[in-house]
């Protein structure tokens, strides 16, 4: 059972996580910190989020993906619905086994500016969503362990008076980082159930026309590559040359977590 010191009122995680990875870390985290007292999940990804007001003594877990260094800007839309109080806050970065750079300080830096005070930080390896033999399986059974245990020495702090962190690793101004002008295609395979459009973040994906997407909104999360019953949805085959070319010199690397308390 996790002690915690300065035990919060009420626990949350927030988590925007398209493939699962980023989602797998925060419940993680989380049900660690939590035990047996619950807690409450926000999911990020819903377009039509709600606005959230959290108290000076609760505490949060909020976790973002990491899109070539940096926080996809859609998840950092989506966290200004989300404010504290001076409320006590866990940063989770979930990257690709490429390098997760000024992300962690990126969400740290937004997660201060709606009011929240980040106490403890971890950038965490997850499956490549790009391309899924990347840190195939991650986060796996050793980095839940690892979570677990980031949980029980940050719950011997006292969450809800502990200081900010001042060591998160970064740069400002942030990297400069562009998505590929690509979206998913579509294959003859697609049925038109409409579960992509129906869970797509950015509603890139029309109801009435699933087999197509909306280059103006999409945002590359994969989601609907992921959830397709059919696996008719893919990156074009050009677009996966390049990151498998790309990450190549990576590819077969076992990173490490790092985590910051």
């Amino acid at each position: 059972m996790t002690a915690i010191t300065g035990k919060p009122a009420k626990i949350y995680t927030a988590y925007f996580s398209p493939t699962g990875g980023t989602k797998k870390a925060a419940l993680a985290l989380t049900s660690a910190l939590a035990d047996t007292d619950g807690f409450t999940e926000i999911d990020l990804s819903l377009p039509a989020l709600a606005q959230y007001t959290f108290a000076a003594d609760d505490i949060i877990v909020i976790a973002v993906p990491v899109f070539g260094g940096r926080v996809p800007a859609f998840a950092l839309q989506q966290l200004t619905a989300l404010h504290g109080q001076n409320t006590s806050a866990i940063a989770v970065a979930a990257y690709g086994n490429r390098a997760y750079e000024d992300a962690l300080l990126e969400l740290s830096d937004s997660l201060t500016s709606q009011s929240f005070r980040v106490i403890a930080a971890a950038a965490v390896l997850s499956e490549h969503s790009m391309l899924r033999s990347v840190a195939a399986g991650r986060p796996d059974a050793d980095d839940l362990a690892q979570l677990t245990d980031f949980a029980k020495k940050i719950s011997a702090k006292p969450l809800t008076e502990a200081p900010a962190l001042t060591n998160i690793p970064g740069n400002r101004p942030y990297k400069d980082w562009q998505p590929m002008p690509v979206v998913p295609q579509v294959s003859d395979s697609c049925i038109r159930c409409g579960i992509c459009s129906a869970t797509c973040p950015t509603q890139a994906i029309p109801s009435g026309q699933p087999h197509t997407t909306d280059p103006q909104k999409c945002i590359l999360c994969l989601r609907c590559t992921t959830i397709c019953p059919q696996q008719a949805r893919s990156l074009p085959q050009q677009a996966q040359a390049l990151i498998a070319q790309k990450l190549a010199p990576i590819k077969d690397i076992y990173k490490n977590n790092e985590f910051f308390y």
